[in-house]
């Protein structure tokens, strides 16, 4: 709002020169700025208590005024300028020493506010308002002495919490702002920081701390090209800003080791790769998103090096950095499923497809869930010993070698307990070789389909030496006629035997 002009002409001015009638004028001023203030019009209050000043730059309690209205416009900077001259005039003036310490403590410096109050105290010692201020002033230095604790231990919620209740005293004190904004991103919730960082720059787009924030909110949400740009205008604001250098450095060597690393993978090098995901690591432990990545890139070259344990092992420390991180869940199932622990792939995949319900998420999950159910059944490709890709060949040598192996008739001298877990596992064979011999059968147990259920297999009327007659051309054992006979002398060791028709 414009400044009101006094209806005094130009030309009559040089007659108002003498002190006493510029005190006069400079008194009117005053009045009419008292007036404004009342009406807390604070602005014209403002122009009023500058013309008094103009008119009598040596009297104090018109820098009083005007520093309490430009306390009520928030311009405490300004305001404690006026104070400080008010008290340079008059150093009695009671009410100028308590305006500089309001000034002091909501621009954050306690001490000095401290030391204002007293000078208060000392001109009028039962002065309730210095009191109560110097109790603030106290209670401040104690906010920030746990706060400056709190960050070297890295308890950043703690300094949070007490930079708030700093801020409730000092509302205007940019430093305490800033160290709230720099813990709240390396809490990571940056757009609570970038909100303070934000609300200083367009008070002042110069200020080389809020510029630091801006640029590490970026850095640690992974856009480091447009963090680098933020840190270095900080530099140039504030050439010795050290956190600004350290920020910038470890963002531009962060990104090179990373990018060496992509294009080792790409290359096929992942042994390279492997390595220097591993150095990217230990660049910066706070830069939260970038290490989950950086994890999850590490995992995809382990499973590539056949390091599956140490692959899960990796992407589980990207997840705890980053639980939304949809990647290091599929990364992890992946491992899991080609560990065959698909009870814990269900759960990932069952996390993936509840953030992500896409048709390959849902496959996905389909097919751990197929597998989780298949590895509750009998395995008989592990009760023949062979590979879910063998051959009939390799499924008949292998139920040759095993139903010999476990026989009962090779067993008949052992105790009761082993004969009876002999031909448990003969049984077994005897399945495993009846399904996987069987072309349709085998392709509904590769599916998961439960041949018992369908009725395309009954294990419990199952005769596991009926197979093995038939496999060996009618003849078999388990107390038939003729069959095999094993010998079990010591000399012929325990994997001889011989036939011996009936």
């Amino acid at each position: 709002m414009a400044a009101v002009d006094i209806d005094v002409p130009v030309d009559t001015e040089p007659q108002l020169r003498n002190p006493e009638d510029m005190e006069r004028q400079a008194e009117g001023f005053k009045e009419q700025g008292n007036a404004f203030y009342s009406k807390k019009d604070y602005s014209e209050a403002f122009n009023y208590y500058t013309k008094a000043i103009d008119a009598s730059p040596k009297t104090a309690s018109y820098y009083g005024n005007r520093a309490a209205t430009l306390m009520m416009l928030c311009r405490f900077r300004e305001a404690l300028e006026d104070s400080q001259q008010a008290v340079r005039l008059d150093d009695c003036f009671m009410k100028g020493h308590l305006r500089e310490g309001k000034c002091h403590l909501l621009l954050g410096n306690a001490m000095a506010a401290n030391r204002c109050f007293q000078k208060v105290l000392e001109l009028e010692p039962s002065n309730r308002e210095a009191l109560q201020e110097n109790k603030s002033a106290s209670t401040l230095l104690e906010y920030e002495r746990m706060a400056d604790f709190g960050f070297v231990k890295r308890d950043f919620r703690k300094v949070v919490y007490c930079m708030d209740r700093a801020l409730a005293v000092a509302s205007a004190c940019h430093r305490f702002k800033i160290l709230k904004a720099e813990c709240l991103a390396l809490l990571g919730r940056y757009p609570e920081a970038q909100s303070v960082a934000s609300d200083i720059l367009r008070m002042d787009s110069t200020n080389a701390d809020a510029l630091y924030v801006r640029g590490l909110c970026l850095y640690y949400e992974d856009c480091i090209d447009k963090a680098v740009q933020f840190f270095i205008q900080a530099l140039r604001m504030a050439p010795d800003h050290e956190k600004a250098r350290l920020a910038c450095r470890n963002a531009k060597a962060l990104k090179a080791k990373k990018e060496e690393g992509n294009q080792a993978f790409k290359n096929c090098n992942f042994e390279s790769a492997y390595q220097l995901y591993t150095e990217a690591l230990t660049i910066d432990p706070n830069n939260i998103k970038t290490n989950a990545k950086l994890y999850c890139n590490r995992a995809t070259a382990g499973a590539k090096l056949k390091k599956l344990n140490e692959a899960i092992d990796d992407c589980t420390s990207a997840i705890k950095l980053d639980d939304t991180y949809i990647k290091a869940y599929l990364r992890r199932a992946q491992c899991y499923m080609n560990t065959e622990q698909y009870e814990e792939a269900v759960r990932d995949y069952e996390k993936v497809y509840q953030t992500e319900k896409t048709s390959d998420h849902k496959h996905m999950l389909k097919t751990a869930q197929l597998e989780l159910k298949k590895s509750k059944r009998k395995d008989y490709y592990k009760v023949l010993g062979v590979g879910k890709n063998a051959t009939e060949d390799e499924i008949k040598k292998a139920y040759r070698k095993r139903a010999l192996m476990h026989h009962p008739d090779r067993h008949s001298a052992a105790t009761p307990e082993v004969q009876k877990e002999e031909e448990k596992k003969f049984k077994e064979v005897g399945e495993a070789f009846t399904v996987l011999s069987d072309p349709k059968k085998k392709i509904r147990y590769d599916n998961g389909h439960d041949l018992e259920d369908d009725g395309s297999f009954d294990g419990g009327d199952f005769d596991a030496n009926n197979i093995f007659r038939a496999f060996f051309g009618g003849h078999g054992g388990g107390g038939g006629g003729g069959g095999f006979s094993f010998d079990s002398s010591p000399d012929s060791g325990p994997g001889n035997f011989f036939f011996q028709f009936g």
